[in-house]
């Protein structure tokens, strides 16, 4: 049974437009507490990014919370791995981020972890749907009685606590001094957190975009937008950077020379560690679109890969299925199941600088070992949501086929429905970078016929 709100990262979309209104956001966490907190502490916590929307949404959850007689945390601003760590540390139920990562201000979405820190499965959210479904159409939301009613308290050294858990990744006897790390926060909810993990394990920090104002979220900064860290690199002469998106579970490197180290690199980089330390159980799990560049790199040393669908939920799902601990996508979504039960740009970064500091090597260096093909992703925005009939129209098919002929051997084509935003993904990975592009325009122009 296909799910009807949530997406590959929960419920996602524009303030304001159904399903991310308050009324909304009351009802599912009347139904999502009603479903997770059904025996237990009947403890919730909420966490949120910078995005001004972000107080809204959380009185419309907290009030759904209390109406099922949940109490209900406040953790503020925070990581979204921060809040699966914290929601499992507290014993809590479940945890709830306010947040739509990488996306602009004026979105926002809601996702939840279980009292393990981990995403709910799609059995889970279909509960939940289901008794949302009956609140949404038959006004359904039972409130308990007044005795019953949960209520709320604030966290207050939630961050404190999430900065000494990030220190704990990184081996006592290694230091960051001598290193000089520029830090995008991008404006999120790593702003008063992830510059002081660095700083307290002795680097010299410089922090960019850290002063968010309810709008500038991601703004021109962070993982997805990296020209302004590229550029303080190489304006103070830093050994690296380090981007994270709005949430903090993305990151994205710069090396010394302002060259991109995107996930597929660094999940590299931490395979290649592991290898070395004789730590390397079983093998890396990526996703349709990982570069190929990846694949090849491990299967020199040796390492089994398997791919997984684009989301990390399915990432984490394939890797407790085959029971290796790491995996994610080139986007910056990287899993380490030793250390956290979900993304965490934070301990990611951790692990990478661990890794260099060991092999006393420069990332660039470090990352050299493995060869990018070149690899071009194209966003066809769609006018409605009709993803599927789109990709299944002669026209698209028949675009497919000819590009896969002009490649051969040489590379393959992916096409994919965004699972958070209107779009069609159009990605074309071969050897040759100008046939990549110019075959990816070509199944572009045939699915923006169809608009």
């Amino acid at each position: 049974m296909a799910r009807k709100y949530f997406g590959t990262d929960g419920v996602r979309g524009k303030v304001g437009t159904f399903p991310i209104t308050p009324d909304f956001a009351m009802k599912l966490g009347w139904a999502a507490g009603t479903i997770l907190a059904s025996s237990g502490t009947k403890e919730i916590l909420i966490g949120k990014d910078t995005r001004n929307s972000g107080y809204m949404f959380e009185s419309a959850i907290e009030a759904g919370l209390s109406a099922a007689g949940v109490n209900v945390a406040f953790v503020g601003p925070m990581p979204t791995p921060a809040v699966a760590y914290l929601a499992s540390t507290f014993r809590a139920d479940a945890g709830v981020v306010i947040s739509a990562s990488h996306n602009p201000f004026y979105d926002n979405g809601i996702k939840f972890f279980n009292n393990f820190g981990t995403k709910l499965n799609d059995e889970q959210e279909l509960e939940i749907e289901a008794l949302l479904d009956q609140a949404l159409n038959n006004n359904a939301m039972q409130c308990v009685s007044s005795e019953l009613l949960g209520k709320a308290r604030r966290i207050n050294d939630a961050a404190g606590r999430y900065i000494e858990f990030c220190k704990a990744i990184f081996p006592k006897e290694l230091t960051l001094e001598g290193l000089k790390i520029v830090v995008d926060s991008a404006n999120g909810a790593a702003y008063h957190i992830a510059p002081n993990v660095y700083a307290e394990l002795g680097a010299e920090v410089i922090s960019i975009n850290d002063k968010p104002n309810g709008l500038n979220i991601n703004e021109q900064c962070g993982a997805t937008h990296l020209d302004s860290l590229q550029a303080a690199v190489l304006e103070h002469k830093a050994d690296l950077g380090i981007a994270l998106d709005g949430d903090a579970d993305r990151l994205m490197l710069v090396d010394d020379l302002g060259s991109v180290v995107d996930g597929d690199q660094i999940l590299y980089i931490l395979a290649k560690a592991a290898k070395l330390q004789g730590n390397m159980h079983g093998g890396v799990v990526g996703t349709l679109m990982s570069n190929l560049g990846l694949e090849l790199a491990l299967n020199d040393m040796d390492i089994p890969f398997k791919r997984a669908k684009v989301g990390d939920r399915y990432v984490v799902e394939q890797l407790k299925n085959t029971g290796w601990k790491l995996g994610g996508e080139g986007s910056g979504h990287i899993l380490h199941l030793d250390y956290a039960t979900t993304g965490d740009g934070i301990v990611a970064s951790l692990l990478v600088l661990t890794a260099l500091i060991q092999q006393k090597q420069s990332l660039r260096e470090y990352v050299a070992g493995m060869q990018k093909l070149p690899q071009v992703l194209l966003n066809v925005r769609l006018t409605k949501n009709n993803a599927d009939e789109i990709l299944n129209t002669d026209g698209v098919k028949q675009a497919v086929v000819e590009a896969e002929t002009v490649l051969a051997n040489t590379g393959r084509v992916l096409l994919r429905k965004s699972g958070t935003e209107p779009l069609i993904r159009v990605m074309v990975e071969s050897t040759d970078s100008v046939v990549s592009q110019a075959q990816a325009e070509h199944i572009a122009t045939a699915i923006k016929k169809l608009l």
